[in-house]
């Protein structure tokens, strides 16, 4: 083996991309004969303002005794449903990851990084992930690997998730981009944001979970225990499902006589607990997949799975940069909702993805020269 790398993302058993795309990567530099573990970096969350009890009292006078008992018990009793679901759903990827990444025993946060860490691995690698997201990771140290030796510090295809940094944060981030070894990113945005801050150029690079092949995938791929066959329009969002998405998914599978499968409703309990390998045969198998995910395009460009993308609908600053690069850089524009005749069947399942390995070859070619000199690999 040339050593050890230790990847640095985000860690927790929730998102299907957040745990392919650390498989992924672990994976790609695993080809380069190197160890490769995964840092568990610890994040404290900021406890948010209790809403002032004369409001919350004021609310309850202006409700009948009845409504507000019954809409207390119900929120009860749903919350109780979805915690001990949650809870399953988080073995279920944790399970995930002890069969498939191998992760730190440890964990690591801004108070507490042992003193050996740097000198265990021989070098770092941040992403891919948002892990440069300013709403999320605020001004956390630890994903721009300031603990590590400067010529450590790897950075693959990070997200900002957003298109600007909030004025807080320029100063901090511009500092810590700039004593980067190795810098990309994953979107237009985020190198624009990079060149900006730092003067520096940073490759766009594509997510890891690209850089590995159908046929990788197919092979820790599952199918969910409970699943039928029948033909199926899935979906996926990690934004709130509006009465306009409802509408028109409903349009769709009634025309076309699909079965709607929803992957992240915890009211459909057998598909809400299918786990990351259960997520990439229900895309593989779809006969369309509607979604507002990143990674749910990357899959379905994978799979050549027929799919419609949607705007997030979020309460945070535009998180769709990252998905307008990937359309654009696949020629995929075209399978964005605004573009799609919902009526026209062949609008709908006919797309031409004869032009996409070409330029998934391209991609990984590039992604690999980047890793192979940030590594020192000749």
């Amino acid at each position: 083996m040339s050593g050890k790398v230790g990847i640095v993302t985000l860690n927790g058993y929730v998102n299907y991309g957040n745990r392919l795309q650390n498989y992924a990567l672990q994976e790609v530099i695993k080809t380069y004969d190197y160890n490769v573990e995964t840092v568990w970096v610890e994040i404290k969350r900021n406890n948010t303002k209790d809403i002032p009890a004369s409001v919350k009292a004021k609310n309850i006078l202006l409700a009948s005794p009845k409504g507000n008992f019954q809409r207390i018990q119900s929120k009860v009793v749903g919350k109780l449903y979805k915690n001990e679901l949650d809870k399953k759903r988080k073995n279920i990827f944790r399970e995930f990851s002890n069969k498939y990444i191998t992760e730190t025993s440890y964990k690591v946060n801004e108070n507490n990084v042992p003193d050996n860490l740097d000198d265990e691995f021989d070098y770092f690698v941040v992403g891919s992930d948002q892990v440069w997201n300013p709403v999320f990771r605020k001004d956390n140290p630890l994903y721009f690997l300031q603990f590590a030796s400067k010529h450590k510090r790897i950075s693959y295809a990070p997200s900002f998730g957003m298109s600007f940094i909030p004025d807080e944060y320029r100063q901090k981030y511009a500092k810590w981009l700039g004593e980067m070894e190795s810098l990309s990113a994953r979107e237009e945005a985020g190198a624009k944001i990079i060149k900006e801050l730092t003067e520096r150029d940073a490759p766009v690079l594509v997510d890891p979970t690209l850089l590995l092949t159908k046929e990788d995938w197919l092979n820790i791929a599952e199918k969910p225990k409970t699943f039928s066959s029948d033909k199926y329009l899935l979906t996926y969002f990690l934004g709130e499902i509006d009465k306009n998405k409802k509408k028109m998914i409903k349009e769709i599978s009634e025309q076309n006589d699909l079965k709607v499968v929803n992957l992240a409703q915890a009211n459909e309990r057998d598909t809400y607990l299918s786990g990351p390998s259960e997520f990439i045969y229900l895309i593989n198998n779809a006969d369309l997949f509607i979604t507002d995910s990143f990674h749910g395009v990357v899959f379905s460009i994978l799979f050549e799975t027929p799919f419609i993308i949607t705007d997030r609908n979020s309460k945070f600053p535009s998180m769709n940069s990252r998905i307008e690069t990937l359309l654009s850089m696949f020629n995929l524009i075209e399978r964005h909702i605004s573009n799609i005749n919902i009526s026209n069947a062949n609008d709908l399942f006919n797309i031409d993805f004869s032009h996409v390995p070409e330029i998934l070859e391209n991609e990984r070619g590039k992604s690999r020269k980047y890793l192979s000199e940030a590594l020192d690999l000749k």
